[in-house]
């Protein structure tokens, strides 16, 4: 399984639309869009974000469009983000995905956000370095409610 990252391209957009939309990956995920079914939305975020100084990446394996890696933020304060299809879940794509991001964006400290319960998430971050530092609560779109959350760095 070749994984590798590409910048995004506007074809991407339709296949990370439909993968935001997958009800366990949303759960999973937790702190999600208000209305991920929200195209217009959707739309303006991504052409926001995509005229940025953020890191933007498409996740390939063996050539398809598999999701989505980024870092984005203030400089001290960038945090990673990523989104793999449910399809690939405990693969190692997730990992290899961000270990290239990691790879490409060599500033730090980086910081990750996760729901707390997201065990699977938190395995991929700490594969990648990342330490736990804190735990907040925030509210999850996704869940519908204030859940716990916790916060990775990388360096320091």
């Amino acid at each position: 399984m070749d994984v590798v990252l590409r910048e995004v391209h506007d074809s991407d957009l339709p296949v990370f639309f439909r993968q935001m939309n997958d009800p366990e990956a949303l759960h999973m995920a937790a702190f999600t869009p208000k209305d991920p079914a929200d195209r217009d939305a959707f739309d303006a975020h991504w052409k926001r974000i995509r005229a940025g100084g953020d890191v933007l990446r498409t996740v390939l394996v063996d050539g398809d469009v598999v999701g989505s890696a980024a870092v984005y933020g203030d400089p001290g304060e960038r945090e990673v983000t990523y989104w793999v299809d449910r399809a690939y879940w405990g693969r190692g794509v997730a990992t290899a995905a961000l270990l290239a991001l990691l790879a490409e964006v060599p500033e730090r400290p980086l910081y990750a956000r996760a729901a707390a319960d997201n065990a699977a998430s938190r395995r991929v971050l700490e594969k990648c370095g990342f330490r736990l530092t804190a735990r907040a609560t925030g509210f999850a779109n996704a869940r519908g409610e204030e859940i716990d959350e916790v916060v990775l760095t990388l360096g320091a």
